[in-house]
């Protein structure tokens, strides 16, 4: 009894501290909903019936033609079909999104929302607490900005918009459950006939637009009636008890009661001249034809699987079977019979995926399995690289992966950076703080969909100037005739706790797309390749390995089955080779387990120390 009171009185001081147990009365919470209704607008910029919508260049697709997709590898064209997008929508806009900063895209896309909504357009924005918004006075502003725009944030922990870190910490005790189930589900429907879905959020580095890091990413568009179930996963979400109206929030009402609904902040873009060409590219009618529009494949049939709200409120053991996404993977996978080919950024495999890949690696005719994954060097997040490094030899032996890690620097894939040339004659333009930016050229002959040169390194070392690349795509192929791509990481987390969405393709030309954009990343200008240790060397760390893996605790043996390799070409080594060819390692290089991260480095003892001691944080991850 003394235990529980002292347990129960240190949480309340830790509640106290974080603002958790604070809350506002019934009264005040209408008082501050009273005040943001008042204040939103009616004006109306638009008296047209069209809402003075631009014209579509998506807008051809008809229940009895079918649907027609586009994919998004380019950053760039992602953000020019998400701009267009919301320009042309004539009767709603429905954004769901696990990620929302208030970087230059954050503000440019909020502002392209909020004149929407003022032409007549209904606006609603759904996101997730973990990382909606920034700023409270943000989301107090948007509580009132306009009677046609609607914000709702997801599963807010203690009610609150943007918690502190003694939030988090008062979560993880209390309300650890809440805290883990996110909305990972990502989509941009307009009208009920457009939508876009895959991995990327709102912030730069989705779109090529941070100087420091950018994720590459795959996101695809879909014209025609699989939109409309887009939509009707949205309003299931919309209408959901986990979905609080921005007003309703703590932090929020504080604001609203204190000093009224504030003044949406007009903060100077850190590359203005960058969103100018974005806004200008985003009204030139024959670029986004050429360049989005005549790019639409009709294709043969497009599933949306989407998890439903209520996957969170069922009970741990039933979770997986109210996952439809999970489900759908897969059976899609379960199905293979000669190649599956895999981008994840995040390779912690849950238990049920596992299990698959092994049946598939014991079939007598076993399918290759073709995984892009994250290096240490290029990933976000060291702590679950540490649960891939534990597990190569798991993945090599047991499940038959043959492992391509991308490289911080890859010379050859779908991105386009500004300072990335170093010719002055090459049509870029230099904004006043010294970047260069390049402009998104209209001719079909840089199309990065299919395969030209978009992100370049003039030399044959990084320059140091270039932003790292990391991964974040999230895409399976099958026997090159069936695609997904979606949100889904294939990881504990999207099978029990996180929402997610995909869109399933099931037509061989466009599967074969997706398929060549993964194989391209895998090429030795963008990839190590993960193989075992020199013959002998694996041998004789094999069985260690295998016995310290399994250690929840102490895996503390210092070497891995397996390492990166280098590609050397030459005249014995014209074009690379699998590591299970005889000739794999006359002509690769062991680069180290690591390369590219500094030894002792912060990123180094994480994953080491992880390795060793964090197995049981793998459902988390």
């Amino acid at each position: 009894m003394m235990f529980r009171s002292i347990r129960n009185t240190a949480l309340c001081l830790l509640a106290l501290a974080a603002g958790g147990c604070t809350t506002l009365s019934a009264s005040d919470h209408a008082h501050a909903e009273a005040i943001a209704i008042a204040a939103r607008s009616d004006a109306i910029d638009c008296q047209r019936a069209d809402r003075c919508a631009d014209p579509s260049v998506f807008d051809n697709a008809t229940p009895r033609s079918g649907n027609r997709t586009l994919l998004l590898d380019d950053g760039q064209d992602a953000l020019l079909a998400r701009m267009h997008m919301i320009r042309s929508a004539r009767q709603r806009i429905d954004l769901q999104t696990y990620i929302y900063k208030e970087d230059d895209v954050g503000r440019m896309i909020l502002r392209e929302l909020v004149g929407a909504a003022r032409r007549g357009v209904q606006v609603r924005v759904l996101i997730d607490q973990l990382s909606a918004m920034e700023s409270p006075d943000t989301l107090a502003a948007l509580s009132g900005i306009h009677r046609n725009f609607q914000l709702r944030i997801y599963s807010p922990l203690f009610n609150l918009g943007r918690p502190n870190y003694a939030d988090y910490v008062l979560a993880s005790v209390v309300r650890f459950r809440q805290l883990n189930q996110r909305m990972h589900t990502k989509a941009l429907v307009v009208d009920g006939q457009v939508g876009v879905t895959g991995g990327r959020n709102f912030s730069d580095e989705y779109y090529d637009w941070s100087q420091t890091y950018n994720f590459l990413d795959r996101d695809v568009l879909v014209s025609g009636p699989t939109a409309k179930a887009m939509q009707d996963n949205f309003d299931a979400f919309w209408v959901a008890p986990q979905s609080v109206p921005v007003e309703q929030l703590n932090d929020v009402a504080r604001i609203l009661l204190a000093r009224g609904v504030p003044a949406l902040s007009d903060k100077r873009y850190e590359v203005p001249e960058r969103v100018q060409a974005m806004q200008n590219l985003s009204s030139d009618t024959t670029l986004l034809r050429t360049r989005l529009g005549d790019e639409l494949m009709p294709v043969a049939e497009v599933q949306f699987v989407a998890d439903p709200p209520g996957k969170h409120d069922v009970n741990e053991s039933d979770r997986a079977a109210n996952a439809p996404a999970s489900v759908v993977l897969r059976d899609v996978v379960d199905a293979a019979k000669h190649e599956v080919v895999m981008q994840t950024p995040y390779l912690v495999l849950s238990h049920g995926a596992q299990r698959l890949f092994q049946s598939l690696h014991r079939r007598p005719d076993a399918p290759r399995v073709i995984v892009s994954t994250s290096s240490l060097a290029g990933i976000d997040n060291a702590l679950t690289y540490a649960m891939a490094y534990k597990y190569r030899r798991r993945y090599i032996q047991r499940f038959g992966f043959e492992m391509y890690e991308l490289k911080p620097f890859p010379q050859d894939v779908p991105m386009r950076v500004d300072e990335y040339e170093a010719d002055d004659d090459d049509g870029s333009t230099v904004t006043a703080d010294g970047h260069r930016h390049h402009p998104l050229p209209a001719n079909t002959e840089d199309a990065s969909r299919r395969g030209v040169l978009l992100y370049r390194l003039n030399r044959q070392q990084p320059r140091s100037d270039l932003p790292r690349v990391g991964l974040h795509a999230k895409s399976i192929v099958v026997d090159r005739s069936v695609a997904v791509v979606g949100t889904h990481n294939f990881d504990p987390r999207g099978v029990n706790y996180n929402t997610e969405s995909a869109l399933v393709i099931r037509d061989p030309a466009f599967a074969a797309l997706v398929a060549d954009s993964i194989q391209r990343e895998t090429l030795p200008a963008n990839a190590w390749v993960i193989a075992p240790r020199e013959p002998g060397i694996a041998e004789v760390d094999d069985a260690i390995v295998r016995a310290s893996e399994r250690l929840p605790l102490f895996d503390l043996w210092p070497s891995r089955y397996a390492t990166a390799f280098e590609f050397r070409a030459g005249p014995e080594c014209p074009k690379p080779l699998p590591f299970r060819d005889p000739g794999f390692y006359r002509c690769y290089r062991s680069v180290g387990d690591f390369p590219g991260v500094p030894l002792l480095g912060v990123k180094w003892w994480m994953t080491r120390v992880v390795t060793a001691f964090g197995a049981g944080m793998t459902p988390f991850l």
